[in-house]
């Protein structure tokens, strides 16, 4: 059965971008780089892919769901689909105009069970908290890239909403000399 995989950076004090929704802040150099441009290249965006001449592997992600904060800075700059290599969702409250590339969902959770029910790769839970909190039912696997910086405020890791707790099991951590600890952990049964 396919899993959600909420695959995010994050800083040390629990936020995905900053008080205004920025992430600029976070390492895009160092050693960690490896992993992120190896093992996790399917959750690139396709321009990035195709700058640094890598072919999106397909071994990992064949999904990506998001929330509309999430994907307005791309539409913003003029990328209408950022991660056309995957199938991409869309969650929001309201209808959207978007690229036809792109499904627009305004049940994020019933779309996320219907994708699980599906054969294909892990779907990837691209941000941002909000929508993390909604789905944190579905969450089977977080994979944090833990950045060595404090926002102090910010956007949460998982929103402000409220939430059932769920347990998760700590099943790897790597450390990297850029100060980045890429840690992952797995839904406690």
């Amino acid at each position: 059965m396919r899993e959600l995989v909420y695959y995010v950076a994050v800083s040390l004090d629990g936020y995905i971008a900053d008080p205004n929704g920025g992430f600029d802040a976070f390492p895009v150099e160092g050693d960690h780089t490896f992993v992120v441009f190896g093992e996790y290249a399917d959750a690139l965006p396709t321009h990035a892919l195709s700058g640094l001449g890598i072919e999106p592997p397909r071994t990992r992600f064949d999904t990506v769901i998001m929330g509309w904060k999430t994907l307005a800075p791309a539409l913003d700059i003029g990328i209408a689909s950022p991660y056309s290599h995957l199938r991409q969702f869309v969650a929001s409250r309201r209808a959207r105009d978007l690229d036809r590339t792109i499904t627009l969902t305004h049940d994020p959770l019933d779309t996320v069970r219907d994708l699980k029910r599906e054969d294909g790769l892990d779907i990837w839970l691209c941000g941002g908290g909000e929508l993390a909190g909604a789905l944190l039912p579905e969450i089977d696997r977080l994979v944090l890239k833990r950045n060595p910086l404090v926002f102090g405020s910010g956007i949460s890791l998982f929103g402000k909403a409220s939430y059932e707790p769920r347990a998760f099991t700590l099943t790897g951590a790597r450390s990297f000399q850029s100060g980045v600890i890429i840690e992952e952990y797995a839904v406690s049964e």
